[in-house]
């Protein structure tokens, strides 16, 4: 299970389709820092919505964004390691790479002291898509990705 930065800590993040996402904060309840299990979203104390809200508000939307750009990363370099066994997963990595640099170059400079690294890495993975794309020509393989 991936986790999401906040400036509180590391909060799970739940498989896609499994629901809402988490929410920040510790409300003692369950995965995410959200409800307990056996409690729906309206009964969530107000007072515990209005501290989670805060809190997200307080948290710099580019240390968000920059989160984001993180996970996407190693989403496309789990799906570069798997794509010679899974052939569907060099198109995955192609999603989440193709992801993460329309996110980086859209918002550039916008990201303050982490647009750098974050421009290295997209780099970084363009080649390694590239390497791992020629391996699988090379293999007899034909490339899914577009």
């Amino acid at each position: 299970m991936s986790t999401l930065w906040t400036p509180y800590g590391e909060e799970p993040v739940p498989p896609a389709g499994s629901g809402s996402p988490p929410q920040s904060g510790d409300t003692g309840g369950g995965a995410g820092g959200g409800p307990p299990d056996d409690q729906s979203p309206e009964d969530i104390d107000p007072e515990q919505m209005r501290e989670m809200l805060t809190r997200l508000a307080e948290t710099p939307v580019e240390a968000i964004v920059t989160q984001f750009a993180v996970e996407l990363q190693e989403i496309a370099v789990l799906h570069l390691g798997l794509s010679a066994e899974r052939r569907q997963s060099l198109t995955q990595a192609a999603i989440a790479l193709d992801a993460m640099g329309a996110l980086v170059d859209a918002l550039g400079d916008r990201l303050g002291p982490n647009e750098d690294p974050l421009r290295q890495a997209v780099a970084a993975l363009r080649l390694g898509f590239v390497e791992v794309s020629s391996e699988i020509d090379q293999a007899g393989g034909t490339d899914p990705a577009p």
